[in-house]
């Protein structure tokens, strides 16, 4: 649940690339048709914002079990341009046998739509005809860590977690290492708002002040009816790096 990896690095480098040819794409408008059971938006990020433009880290979760699978992002560059598709990659199966995919894209739009294809069907995520806006945190995910900007105060380092509201009653935790998982510790988030869509906004700060950049990591613990769910960046937990850089 909380391994460490070098493939944050690795991450760093697919962004990047996705920059840099993400004026490279494929014709063509975002169809009409809405979501389907075979593919949704499971939560999503900003990654970097400056000059107006965004770069997006955005998870899909699929339900098909094809051989051929392909998820791709549909979006806009510019709100004039034309339509162009960024790869997701495969990332982790979860527990229901559903498969999690991500996809990085860069856009000074902010709009976009999401394709599966699978056995020679093409099936759509388009928000329900309406296209995402990038403003979206948490999709079809139970819990999602919100990205926050760059923070300077380390002794009161902030975490937000966004959750669906599935009962009044819940319990949100954050699990977080300041020396690499040889030990942890725990805190609880409290309520902080309810958003547009329903789910709700918990929040908290950590002392993380002088802890070395590499050996601190944490992830999200939600537990709600019995359930126990967890956003930990698919197994990676998050870090300093979990922020928008300016």
């Amino acid at each position: 649940m909380f391994k460490t990896s070098k493939l944050k690095k690795v991450l760093t480098m697919v962004l990047a690339l996705a920059l840099i040819v993400g004026v490279c794409g494929f014709k063509g408008a975002a169809p009409a048709s809405a979501a389907t059971s075979k593919v949704s938006l499971y939560s999503s990020s900003v990654h970097f914002a400056k000059y107006g433009g965004r770069s997006f880290e955005v998870f899909i979760k699929t339900t098909g079990n094809a051989s051929d699978e392909k998820v791709t992002v549909h979006y806009q560059y510019f709100s004039d341009s034309e339509w162009q598709d960024a790869n997701a990659v495969y990332m982790e199966t979860l527990s229901d046998g559903s498969k999690i995919w991500r996809a990085y894209f860069s856009s000074f739009s902010c709009k976009y739509a999401i394709k599966y294809e699978a056995d020679g069907e093409v099936y759509w995520d388009n928000n329900n005809g309406n296209d995402y806006n990038g403003d979206e945190v948490i999709g079809s995910a139970p819990v999602a860590v919100e990205r926050l900007g760059s923070q300077y105060d380390y002794s009161n380092y902030k975490i937000n977690a966004v959750v669906k509201n599935f009962a009044y009653n819940k319990n949100v935790v954050v699990r977080y290492t300041t020396d690499g998982w040889k030990t942890y510790k725990e805190q609880n988030l409290s309520y902080n708002k309810t958003n547009k869509d329903g789910s709700e906004t918990w929040t908290t700060s950590i002392n993380v002040k002088d802890v070395v950049s590499d050996d601190f990591e944490y992830a999200i613990r939600y537990e709600v009816n019995g359930n126990t769910y967890w956003a930990n960046y698919c197994g990676f937990n998050y870090d300093f790096g979990y922020s928008i850089h300016h």
